[in-house]
């Protein structure tokens, strides 16, 4: 059997190498490998599923395997370690399907995606949409609910939007995205912030801010927050609800990476608000296709007209084409074999990379250890500084965060960096590490005995 299953794997990489398997060809089937090769089904089955693990091909549920991308182009993004990027991963995109959700919505539909649609949205999507985040436990209705262009263009209106509090100021942890920092300087918003590590926040403090600051609203990413990967307790979520509700503060939920989360009695905060005092906002972009620009909102109806009016004058209307075939994807049932299988990908990632920093990181580090997500961080020695590990593992091929920009200036650590695991192959997670921790050594010794740090030996 051994021998037939590498057999197999050879042969394929050669066709690859030598094109006559191209970018997005199917594989033969493995019936047909099978009887070429004279070998089970579950010899063949095996050899497939180790090219899927070296991300040369994917499967597609009832219809087979495919080549993923350029086998030389595959090879040479196996030199970079990239622990930066934080889209999702390429890999197990679900390209092909979506391509027919495209094509049946343009049957579909026809002139009404290529004509100005709703500005709250297609009223189809949102129906759908609506029975997406009960599965999040949020509850609400169609009418509650806007398909905005990304979870970005939310929160960027959401800064000058007025409020029914009257209130003008906001509210951030920090360290927190750093998309959402630039959108509040860009508008020149007034801005405060509240210390957040893996064990929380201060609620006394936040209790403070709450009733001294004229908050209009708290920005909050309650699961795998980034960069920590830091995640709220149930408890302390309601708590936090009590609070804005007594001190007429509105909270703006940024639940980006919920889907992801293993514990099933995870509530988001807007399941502890009967009030409407939670904004919730999901976007698809870091567990499908980001590139569909398409997220949701769900807003209380006080606020749904001036909010759609502002958006209005940003973009009319998301895209129709996106949504029409996202509406079609989400009613075939598709999305929910798709998340199955990226949370497994994603939880096997987070803990290959916490089990290779508690074997290779020197003791005078730290890392958070969220349960899954994209992020975690690394608070490095106090004398070694986030840029320089950038910059010298940039020279070693690998490609890390200094988290040093997620800060507001008040509360800036310049000794944090962020990992992302989304992108980065599992066979590149330990060698990753490993550097990463012979760069930090190499600072710290000649920081401590004043050597130049020109370069990192490998």
């Amino acid at each position: 059997m051994s021998s037939k299953y590498n057999r197999i794997m050879a042969d394929m990489k050669s066709r690859l190498e030598e094109g006559s398997l191209t970018a997005g060809s199917k594989l033969p089937s493995v019936r047909k490998v099978s009887e070429d090769y004279g070998c089970s089904k579950s010899t063949v089955m095996k050899a497939y599923d180790e090219l899927e693990k070296e991300h040369v091909i994917y499967s597609v549920p009832k219809s087979g395997y495919y080549v993923v991308n350029d086998f030389q182009q595959a090879r040479e993004e196996q030199e970079v370690i990239d622990f930066l990027s934080a889209g999702p991963d390429k890999n197990i995109m679900p390209y092909v399907e979506f391509q027919h959700c495209l094509n049946q919505a343009i049957d579909t539909y026809k002139e009404e995606l290529f004509t100005y649609s709703d500005p709250q949205g297609l009223y189809s999507l949102r129906v759908q949409l609506v029975n997406y985040l009960q599965n999040l436990q949020v509850f609400t209705e169609p009418e509650s609910l806007v398909v905005v262009s990304g979870s970005q263009q939310a929160l960027h209106l959401l800064v000058s939007l007025a409020f029914p509090n009257g209130k003008n100021n906001i509210l951030i942890e920090q360290p927190t995205y750093f998309g959402f920092i630039e959108s509040l300087h860009l508008q020149q918003a007034t801005v405060f912030g509240i210390e957040l590590t893996m064990e929380g926040i201060d609620l006394d403090r936040l209790e403070y801010m709450f009733r001294n600051n004229d908050i209009k609203f708290f920005y909050i990413v309650p699961r795998f927050h980034n960069p920590l990967g830091h995640g709220y307790t149930n408890r302390e979520k309601k708590k936090i609800v009590e609070l804005a509700e007594k001190y007429d503060v509105y909270i703006v939920e940024d639940d980006i990476l919920g889907d992801l989360d293993p514990d099933s009695k995870a509530d988001p905060l807007f399941s502890f608000d009967p009030s409407g005092r939670v904004i919730y906002i999901k976007s698809l972009s870091k567990i499908f296709l980001p590139g569909l620009r398409i997220g949701t909102v769900v807003l209380p109806a006080i606020m749904m007209r001036d909010f759609l009016q502002a958006k209005f004058c940003v973009d009319f209307t998301s895209s129709a084409l996106s949504q029409g075939a996202l509406e079609i994807y989400l009613k075939s049932g598709m999305l929910h074999s798709h998340l199955k299988k990226v949370k497994e990908v994603y939880r096997k990632k987070m803990l290959l990379v916490q089990e290779a920093c508690e074997a290779w990181l020197p003791a005078n580090t730290s890392f958070s250890k969220p349960a899954s997500g994209f992020y975690l961080s690394i608070s490095l020695p106090g004398n070694v500084k986030a840029k320089q590990v950038v910059q010298l593992l940039h020279e070693q091929h690998v490609y890390v965060d200094d988290a040093s920009r997620m800060f507001l200036p008040p509360y800036k650590k310049e000794n944090l960096i962020r990992l992302s695991i989304s992108q980065v192959n599992e066979s590149q997670i330990v060698p990753g590490i490993k550097l990463l921790a012979d760069c930090i050594a190499v600072l710290d010794s000649r920081k401590i005995h004043g050597k130049p740090t020109n370069f990192l030996p490998i």
